[in-house]
């Protein structure tokens, strides 16, 4: 049985959750494997909508498997909230539908508290974190400094963590002018919550290989996007972890042969939150209508998205470094009604037309965009089901980023809610 990583081609955004959701239908197991609820997805099935931060998508599914990786990092009284949310919509939540890799790094309060504070004491450049604690997390996590979901198990352990943790922040908030961290009043905590988070814990690499030796289908979901990846991203406007399809792998512990088909979310327009470079960003009234008619608004901090148009020479390289090897083209019906659309084919720098982004901080910020136009539609594309229901310019701009990003759309998706989506490729199938 086929198995599927889906990644987002763009800087997060692109719709993944829904299609995610939609792609789960067919699979056994939906696992995350990197990020953490600095993420957020929606859904919208049969009217009902549901928000998601560090649950994976399938979790609305009933019989599906979901599971958290050791990619991820986990803030535990977050998780535990949105448990409680989404159980009230109905949706069934327990150790038989949910799993947590015991290698889990966690996010603990004075992640986010640092985070917050570097944020507003950088006078130099700010990032645009969501103020998560997902960096720092992910910095102790190197630093062999963080407590995982194992240590909940263990008092003497999680202490040990705990103080050695301690050592390296507290001299770091004392350099920031934050109070020292409550050491007996985090343990509490931690101990208290640990009986909650334990219930769903469990050694995933070896679940991840016997259902892979069973012939079950894996979906595995990324969060962000790839232009947020630590290292190919646009750094340092960047997350802190590896968004591209390499990471499915070492995000769950299983290896890089599972992967069958690597699927790339791209929406149909360019969209990103925060800082950073964005060579197609739009500043007028079209710029306004697109994050007007896509509701561009972040599903976990409600900030305002950067709209711009279609940038197929970002989603080339994406596409590149990730081995996707089809996409799923998102919010099309956005784009209905626009007499006339653009599309970025590559960059002008210094006199030079390059077909790439270049890595260098100053180069990416005198890149200018080099545009081909082509024509838009008036009829609907929202709702549509088949390449019939769609206006013929519609299906001519689909087909014209087929070839700019050399790589072909498996599905397309014509509104949030889950059956409005056009299937050109199956990526499950053998």
């Amino acid at each position: 049985m086929a198995n599927v990583v889906v990644v987002g081609a763009q800087w997060g955004d692109e719709g993944k959750g829904k299609i995610v959701d939609w792609l789960s239908e067919r699979a056994d197991v939906i696992a995350r494997f990197q990020g953490g609820h600095n993420a957020g997805h929606t859904l919208v099935i049969d009217g009902e909508v549901y928000k998601l931060h560090a649950l994976p998508s399938g979790v609305v599914r009933g019989g599906k498997l979901s599971v958290i990786g050791n990619g991820v990092v986990l803030d535990p009284w977050s998780l535990l909230k949105e448990i409680a949310t989404i159980r009230a919509q109905g949706v069934e939540i327990s150790p038989k539908t949910l799993m947590i890799a015991e290698n889990t790094p966690l996010i603990l309060p004075f992640h986010g508290e640092l985070d917050r504070a570097r944020e507003s004491q950088n006078s130099v450049a700010k990032i645009g974190t969501t103020g998560r604690g997902i960096g720092p997390a992910y910095e102790d996590k190197v630093g062999r400094r963080v407590i995982r979901v194992a240590d909940l198990a263990d008092d003497a352990t999680l202490e040990l963590r705990v103080d050695r943790a301690l050592v390296h922040h507290n001299a770091l908030r004392s350099g920031l002018g934050l109070e020292p961290i409550d050491r007996d009043g985090l343990i509490a905590s931690l101990k208290e919550v640990a009986p909650e988070i334990l219930q769903f814990a469990a050694p995933v690499w070896k679940v991840m290989n016997e259902h892979r030796k069973a012939g079950k289908r894996i979906l595995f979901e990324g969060a962000q996007g790839a232009l947020l990846d630590i290292d190919f991203g646009t750094y340092p406007f960047v997350t802190s972890s590896n968004v591209i399809a390499g990471q499915a792998a070492t995000g769950v512990g299983i290896g890089p042969s599972a992967i069958d088909f690597t699927l790339g979310i791209v929406k149909a327009y360019t969209t990103r939150v925060g800082e950073g470079p964005f060579p197609t960003e739009l500043f007028d009234d079209d710029g306004q209508r697109l994050g007007e008619r896509g509701h561009e608004f972040g599903t976990t901090t409600g900030r305002k998205r950067r709209c711009g148009w279609f940038d197929a020479c970002l989603v080339r390289q994406t596409c590149a470094v990730s081995g996707v090897q089809g996409i799923a083209l998102t919010k099309l019906d956005v784009l209905d009604g626009f007499e006339t659309l653009k599309i970025c084919t590559g960059y002008e720098l210094d006199g030079k037309v390059l077909d790439f982004l270049p890595t260098a901080a100053d180069q990416q910020a005198r890149c200018k965009p080099v545009y081909e136009e082509i024509e838009g539609w008036s009829g609907s594309t929202a709702g549509a089901r088949s390449w019939a229901d769609l206006p013929g310019e519609a299906v001519k701009y689909v087909r014209r980023i087929e070839e700019l990003i050399q790589c072909p759309v498996a599905l397309l998706s014509t509104s949030p809610e889950r059956d409005d989506t056009i299937l050109v490729t199956d990526p499950f199938a053998d």
